[in-house]
């Protein structure tokens, strides 16, 4: 159900015509560069696409391996040396076709540090792009770093469709916040009970409608398909009382958390309380500091975009080497790590042609910024 435009009258108009745009011509009114190229920091590089990273405040970073085309090798790494070692064994990163998944990453897509100090994972349970997930696959996973051990798995298959793809995670209070990026819809999860439910389906909100442009490039599946990703970056305001979400070509939209968080609020109720929030173009990952500022990779123009809570747009670094910046995060000395993917050079993403050029590279930007750690 196409919903969530008719359900807010007010934003029906403006968001009907952002749907309508190409997100290659999503762009912000100011585009001066305000920061110079120099100070983007080449922290590290892999001969294999990660699209993730998360550092803990005592400086270990962590890597995410997305694995697109259901290749062999590590999934989540820890950077050592230089060097990304699995994480936390090899025997979590060597599932194959067939094998138990409950303790094996199938095909991660996010990680981050929840405020409880634990590095969550979320497994698609996806063997690879398109595919259906596996029995078990599907979770989301807390390790405490200290130990290097498994302390929370909570099964995301109650929640999982044959087309589902769950993609990313955010934190608010007691709950997780869950995208579907295959299977159009958010989840929302009791970090105490693990349960949760299914809103805002097949959501205008939720749904990707438009195509997906990477480096000028209209971003196509080897059968001839647009790329589409649903409901994929997401963030929450630093008081806790907004959650933003888009799909991956844009826009982006927001909802009060106190009433994605009640589960007495039907679906429908909410697809009338969805707000129109601003007109993102393909973007490959965001983060938000603590003074609700967020940041948002145009992957179209391979720039940096800076959204204020208010909606509006600068752009904060425009650099030939940000190509498909993707799951971004601030760490506790202020700096934005940036690993840039090249996602939209990969095959499965212009028809079966893969452009990538290794190494792959993680990047920061000494911003000074505040870490928000809802």
């Amino acid at each position: 159900m196409l919903a969530a435009c008719n359900s807010h009258p007010e934003n029906a108009q403006t968001t009907t015509q952002a749907a309508a745009q190409d997100s290659s011509a999503a762009a912000p009114a100011d585009t001066t560069n305000s920061l110079s190229a120099s100070k983007l920091e080449d922290v590290y590089q892999a001969d294999t696409i990660w699209n993730g990273v998360a550092v803990s405040d005592n400086g270990r970073a962590f890597v995410l391996f997305p694995h697109n085309e259901g290749s062999a090798g590590t999934r989540i790494g820890e950077i050592k040396n230089g060097k990304a070692v699995p994480y936390p064994n090899q025997n979590w990163n060597n599932w194959k076709l067939g094998a138990d998944a409950k303790q094996k990453f199938v095909r991660a897509n996010s990680l981050r540090f929840g405020p409880d100090g634990n590095l969550w994972v979320i497994d698609t349970g996806t063997p690879k792009s398109d595919a259906a997930p596996v029995p078990n696959g599907p979770k989301l996973l807390a390790f405490d770093i200290k130990t290097n051990k498994l302390v929370r798995s909570i099964p995301l298959d109650a929640y999982a469709k044959p087309k589902s793809f769950v993609d990313d995670l955010r934190f608010h209070a007691d709950k997780i916040y869950v995208t579907d990026a295959g299977a159009p819809a958010l989840i929302v999860l009791d970090t105490k009970t693990g349960k949760g439910r299914r809103v805002l389906e097949n959501d205008t909100s939720t749904t990707a409608r438009r195509p997906m442009y990477g480096e000028g490039k209209r971003m196509v599946k080897p059968t001839g398909e647009d790329v589409a990703l649903h409901a994929d970056q997401m963030e929450v305001s630093p008081d806790g009382n907004y959650y933003y979400w888009q799909s991956a070509a844009g826009p982006m939209y927001r909802l009060e958390t106190r009433l994605l968080d009640d589960p007495n609020v039907s679906s429908a109720d909410l697809a009338k309380q969805v707000k129109y929030f601003y007109n993102s173009p393909t973007t490959g990952g965001t983060a938000i500091d603590a003074n609700g500022n967020i940041y948002l990779n145009d992957c179209n123009h391979k720039r940096l975009l800076k959204i204020s809570p208010e909606g509006q747009a600068t752009t904060l670094l425009q650099d030939d080497r940000l190509v498909w910046a993707d799951a971004m995060w601030i760490d506790n000395k202020g700096n934005l790590w940036i690993p840039a993917a090249q996602i939209n050079r990969s095959a499965g993403m212009q028809q079966g042609k893969e452009t990538v050029q290794f190494p792959v590279h993680i990047y920061k930007l000494a911003l000074g910024l505040k870490p928000l750690r809802n």
